[in-house]
Protein backbone atom coordinates (compact mmCIF):
# COMPACT_ATOMS: atom_id res chain seq x y z
CA UNK A 1 0.00 0.00 0.00
CA UNK A 2 1.42 3.35 -1.00
CA UNK A 3 0.59 5.90 1.66
CA UNK A 4 1.48 8.76 -0.66
CA UNK A 5 -0.90 7.63 -3.39
CA UNK A 6 -3.83 6.50 -1.27
CA UNK A 7 -3.68 8.58 1.86
CA UNK A 8 -2.91 12.24 2.29
CA UNK A 9 -1.32 13.39 5.48
CA UNK A 10 -3.31 15.65 7.76
CA UNK A 11 -0.82 17.89 9.45
CA UNK A 12 -1.77 19.40 12.74
CA UNK A 13 0.09 22.68 12.53
CA UNK A 14 0.13 25.14 15.42
CA UNK A 15 -2.11 28.11 14.73
CA UNK A 16 0.77 30.57 14.50
CA UNK A 17 2.61 28.51 11.88
CA UNK A 18 -0.61 27.94 9.95
CA UNK A 19 -1.31 31.67 9.94
CA UNK A 20 2.20 32.39 8.66
CA UNK A 21 2.00 29.71 5.99
CA UNK A 22 -1.21 31.09 4.51
CA UNK A 23 -0.53 34.76 5.26
CA UNK A 24 -3.42 35.17 7.71
CA UNK A 25 -3.50 36.64 11.18
CA UNK A 26 -6.71 35.22 12.64
CA UNK A 27 -5.33 32.88 15.29
CA UNK A 28 -1.96 34.56 15.60
CA UNK A 29 -2.62 38.29 15.69
CA UNK A 30 0.49 38.87 17.79
CA UNK A 31 2.76 37.09 15.28
CA UNK A 32 4.55 39.58 13.04
CA UNK A 33 3.52 39.55 9.40
CA UNK A 34 5.94 37.56 7.25
CA UNK A 35 7.15 38.58 3.82
CA UNK A 36 5.92 36.74 0.71
CA UNK A 37 9.36 35.11 0.41
CA UNK A 38 9.03 33.80 3.96
CA UNK A 39 5.60 32.37 3.12
CA UNK A 40 7.11 30.53 0.15
CA UNK A 41 9.98 29.13 2.21
CA UNK A 42 7.60 28.04 4.98
CA UNK A 43 5.25 26.38 2.47
CA UNK A 44 8.14 24.60 0.70
CA UNK A 45 9.53 23.32 4.01
CA UNK A 46 6.04 22.18 5.01
CA UNK A 47 5.57 20.28 1.72
CA UNK A 48 9.04 18.72 2.04
CA UNK A 49 8.32 17.59 5.59
CA UNK A 50 4.98 16.09 4.57
CA UNK A 51 6.55 14.14 1.70
CA UNK A 52 9.37 12.88 3.92
CA UNK A 53 6.91 11.78 6.61
CA UNK A 54 4.70 10.05 4.03
CA UNK A 55 7.71 8.20 2.59
CA UNK A 56 8.83 7.11 6.05
CA UNK A 57 5.35 5.85 6.97
CA UNK A 58 5.09 4.00 3.66
CA UNK A 59 8.43 2.29 4.41
CA UNK A 60 7.21 1.56 7.98
CA UNK A 61 4.16 -0.26 6.62
CA UNK A 62 6.28 -2.21 4.12
CA UNK A 63 8.65 -3.18 6.96
CA UNK A 64 5.79 -4.63 9.03
CA UNK A 65 4.53 -6.42 5.92
CA UNK A 66 7.83 -8.32 5.75
CA UNK A 67 10.16 -6.08 3.70
CA UNK A 68 13.03 -5.99 6.21
CA UNK A 69 15.26 -4.07 3.78
CA UNK A 70 13.33 -0.94 4.84
CA UNK A 71 14.68 -0.99 8.41
CA UNK A 72 18.19 0.47 8.00
CA UNK A 73 16.91 3.50 6.11
CA UNK A 74 14.15 4.48 8.53
CA UNK A 75 15.15 3.14 11.96
CA UNK A 76 17.65 5.02 14.12
CA UNK A 77 20.34 3.06 15.99
CA UNK A 78 18.79 4.66 19.13
CA UNK A 79 15.31 3.40 18.26
CA UNK A 80 13.28 2.37 21.34
CA UNK A 81 9.90 0.69 21.78
CA UNK A 82 7.18 1.36 24.35
CA UNK A 83 4.62 -1.46 24.33
CA UNK A 84 2.86 -3.93 26.57
CA UNK A 85 4.21 -7.15 25.08
CA UNK A 86 2.48 -10.52 25.31
CA UNK A 87 5.40 -11.93 27.29
CA UNK A 88 4.87 -9.27 29.96
CA UNK A 89 7.75 -7.06 28.81
CA UNK A 90 7.54 -3.35 28.13
CA UNK A 91 9.43 -3.32 24.83
CA UNK A 92 12.53 -1.66 26.29
CA UNK A 93 14.70 -4.58 25.18
CA UNK A 94 13.90 -3.93 21.52
CA UNK A 95 16.58 -1.54 20.23
CA UNK A 96 17.63 -0.31 16.80
CA UNK A 97 16.83 -1.73 13.38
CA UNK A 98 18.11 -5.23 14.21
CA UNK A 99 16.02 -5.47 17.37
CA UNK A 100 12.90 -4.30 15.56
CA UNK A 101 13.41 -6.70 12.65
CA UNK A 102 13.91 -9.58 15.12
CA UNK A 103 10.66 -8.69 16.88
CA UNK A 104 8.73 -8.38 13.60
CA UNK A 105 10.20 -11.71 12.40
CA UNK A 106 9.12 -13.40 15.63
CA UNK A 107 5.59 -12.05 15.19
CA UNK A 108 5.47 -13.10 11.56
CA UNK A 109 6.68 -16.64 12.40
CA UNK A 110 3.26 -17.37 13.92
CA UNK A 111 1.45 -15.55 11.07
CA UNK A 112 3.65 -15.82 7.93
CA UNK A 113 1.16 -14.04 5.65
CA UNK A 114 0.37 -11.26 8.15
CA UNK A 115 -0.71 -8.15 6.25
CA UNK A 116 -1.00 -4.67 7.75
CA UNK A 117 -3.22 -2.04 6.12
CA UNK A 118 -4.19 1.44 7.21
CA UNK A 119 -7.72 2.08 8.50
CA UNK A 120 -7.57 5.87 8.24
CA UNK A 121 -5.21 8.54 6.98
CA UNK A 122 -2.10 8.99 9.12
CA UNK A 123 -1.83 12.00 11.40
CA UNK A 124 1.37 13.98 11.89
CA UNK A 125 2.35 16.88 14.10
CA UNK A 126 5.89 18.16 14.26
CA UNK A 127 8.22 15.24 14.86
CA UNK A 128 5.47 12.69 15.58
CA UNK A 129 3.18 10.61 13.38
CA UNK A 130 0.41 8.17 14.18
CA UNK A 131 -1.18 5.43 12.07
CA UNK A 132 -4.23 3.26 12.77
CA UNK A 133 -3.96 -0.19 11.22
CA UNK A 134 -5.66 -3.55 10.78
CA UNK A 135 -3.62 -6.74 10.60
CA UNK A 136 -4.94 -9.96 9.05
CA UNK A 137 -3.12 -13.25 8.77
CA UNK A 138 -3.30 -17.00 8.96
CA UNK A 139 -2.18 -18.69 12.16
CA UNK A 140 0.63 -21.18 11.49
CA UNK A 141 0.82 -22.61 15.00
CA UNK A 142 3.36 -22.31 17.79
CA UNK A 143 1.80 -19.46 19.75
CA UNK A 144 2.16 -20.23 23.49
CA UNK A 145 -1.18 -21.28 25.02
CA UNK A 146 -3.15 -21.03 21.77
CA UNK A 147 -5.79 -23.69 21.17
CA UNK A 148 -6.76 -22.41 17.70
CA UNK A 149 -5.97 -24.73 14.85
CA UNK A 150 -3.26 -23.78 12.36
CA UNK A 151 -5.01 -22.24 9.38
CA UNK A 152 -7.23 -20.02 11.56
CA UNK A 153 -7.53 -16.52 10.12
CA UNK A 154 -7.01 -13.72 12.63
CA UNK A 155 -7.68 -10.00 12.40
CA UNK A 156 -6.70 -7.41 14.98
CA UNK A 157 -6.16 -3.67 15.13
CA UNK A 158 -3.75 -1.19 16.62
CA UNK A 159 -2.24 2.25 16.56
CA UNK A 160 1.44 3.08 16.05
CA UNK A 161 2.75 6.43 17.24
CA UNK A 162 6.25 7.26 16.11
CA UNK A 163 8.75 10.03 16.85
CA UNK A 164 11.13 11.06 14.09
CA UNK A 165 14.54 12.70 14.25
CA UNK A 166 16.96 13.37 11.38
CA UNK A 167 14.87 11.39 8.90
CA UNK A 168 14.54 8.23 11.00
CA UNK A 169 12.19 6.81 13.59
CA UNK A 170 13.70 7.03 17.07
CA UNK A 171 10.80 6.10 19.31
CA UNK A 172 7.71 3.93 18.94
CA UNK A 173 4.57 3.56 21.04
CA UNK A 174 2.36 0.58 20.20
CA UNK A 175 -1.23 0.13 21.27
CA UNK A 176 -2.69 -3.06 19.79
CA UNK A 177 -5.81 -5.02 20.58
CA UNK A 178 -4.14 -8.12 22.00
CA UNK A 179 -7.41 -9.21 23.62
CA UNK A 180 -8.93 -9.48 20.14
CA UNK A 181 -5.93 -11.52 18.94
CA UNK A 182 -5.79 -13.81 21.98
CA UNK A 183 -9.53 -14.47 21.75
CA UNK A 184 -9.22 -15.57 18.13
CA UNK A 185 -6.25 -17.78 19.03
CA UNK A 186 -8.28 -19.28 21.92
CA UNK A 187 -5.40 -18.41 24.23
CA UNK A 188 -7.43 -17.01 27.13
Amino acid sequence: MNITARNRMRLLVPAALAALAVGGTTAAASVPSATPAAHSVTAQHHRGTVKQTEAMLDAWLRLWNGDYTQAPGIISPRFTVHAALLDGGDGSGIRGADGLVAWISQTRAAFPDLRFSLQIDPLAAGDRASVRWTATGTYAGGFPGAKAQPGTTVTFTGTDTLRMKNGRFVEYWLNSDTLQLLTQLQAL
